[in-house]
């Protein structure tokens, strides 16, 4: 592992535990600012405006990181999060903790510029498992992160912000004397369709090879969506399982992932290739939804962790496809593009799949599960059939 890659990855920990931190403690902070009646409401716009503005300034932080360099623009977005979690610890009002979610939501979205050095300083051949590695860091800092936000809610509701900006400092510390810049030769500039959100995505799509893979990059996200949104509640339902046990899921899932993100995406891509990868990672994951949905006892659904986590590979074998269709000055309207993608399906595919739950809990509660699946069978389709058309760049043997 290279020394810039490290730094990258430990500030993409540091990031997701900040992130995380927050989250066991604001329900409680709203229910301080806006009254109990007003919880779940309130609670659902800011997690939508949160993901709205992810989806449009991760392409903006993308596009000038491809003018400016990438570290200006991590710094930049790492000294805002720190002042925005300072504001949140301190806001008097609601109007003064959603203004703090809004801005949190735009320096985020930085993850599209840590995307962005891993393309620029690791090679075709390690870009799947760089990108593992990032999967594994983003998904160890957000085991920790709710883990330790819960236990310094106990002591204040604002002390895991008060955190969140110690560990957001931290990174910008590490970033500002130790991270070299990646980004080499000519700097494009920046035009306004590259931070436009949704035009910047419709110049990439018309990019030769990408199409095809941008519509597996949106089935992946939205089954991905369905664990995320449906775990907890499937399980308590289905299974009645108490909060110790769901705790205990999620916590094998975690580490499950971390693992197979760190050992088993590099391994298997060096082995097989990118495109196969990715055809086994869409294999597992859906049958690991497919056991989920026919699960009938908790042990099955435990059962099915090893394989959602292994099908985690799909991800990181993906994004390194895409990464190769690309020039090198349009790998950060790339990324940017994704990130953004990626927070416009978490606003709209977690209604879909809470409302089909909904719908089909009492005549087939595992429904939503076996649409996870399906979604999973029509990406490996999705991929065959761009294969054929030659349209996959990078190693497919």
């Amino acid at each position: 592992m290279t020394k810039p890659l490290a730094i990258i990855l430990a500030a993409v920990t540091l990031d997701a535990i900040g992130m995380g931190l927050v989250m066991p403690v604001l329900p409680g902070l709203l229910r301080e600012l806006a009254g109990e009646g007003q919880v779940a409401t309130t609670y659902g716009l800011l997690l939508a405006a949160y993901g709205v503005m992810q989806f449009l300034f991760a392409p903006v932080l993308g596009a000038l990181s491809d003018r400016f360099g990438r570290r200006p623009i991590l710094l930049l977005s790492l000294f805002g999060g720190m002042l925005d979690y300072l504001m949140m610890a301190a806001a008097p009002a609601l109007w003064v903790l959603a203004i703090g979610r809004l801005v949190a939501g735009i320096t985020a979205a930085n993850m599209a510029v840590a995307a962005a050095y891993i393309a620029d300083t690791m090679g075709e051949k390690q870009r799947a498992a760089a990108y593992g590695y990032m999967s594994a860091c983003f998904g160890l800092g957000f085991i920790a992160g709710p883990a330790l936000g819960g236990l310094l809610g106990g002591l204040s509701l604002r002390a895991p912000f008060l955190a969140a900006a110690v560990l957001t400092g931290l990174n910008l510390v590490l970033a500002l004397f130790v991270l070299p810049e990646s980004r080499r030769g000519a700097r494009k500039p920046v035009r306004l369709r590259d931070i436009n959100a949704l035009a910047s995505l419709a110049a990439l799509t018309r990019l030769q090879g990408l199409r095809r893979l941008l519509c597996l990059y949106v089935i992946l996200q939205i089954a991905g969506q369905i664990p995320a949104v449906l775990w907890v509640l499937s399980g308590q339902d289905r299974f009645g399982w108490d909060t110790g046990t769901v705790g205990l899921s999620l916590a094998a899932f975690g580490a499950l992932s971390a693992l197979m993100q760190a050992f088993a995406t590099g391994a298997v891509t060096k082995r097989f290739g990118e495109r196969r990868s990715l055809a086994f990672g869409l294999v597992t994951d859906g049958a690991g939804y497919l056991l989920v949905a026919l699960a009938t006892r908790g042990w099955a659904a435990f059962a099915a962790l090893p394989l959602l986590a292994l099908g985690g590979i799909a991800q990181p074998a993906l994004q390194a496809l895409m990464s190769f269709t690309v020039a090198e000055d349009q790998q950060g309207e790339l990324q940017g593009s994704l990130a953004g993608l990626a927070s416009l399906v978490s606003i709209v595919a977690p209604l879909a799949a809470t409302s089909l739950y909904a719908v089909t809990a009492e005549t087939f509660s595992g429904a939503v599960w076996l649409v996870g699946a399906v979604f999973q069978g029509l990406g490996l389709v999705l991929l065959i059939r761009t294969a054929q058309l030659g349209q996959v760049a990078g190693k497919t043997t």
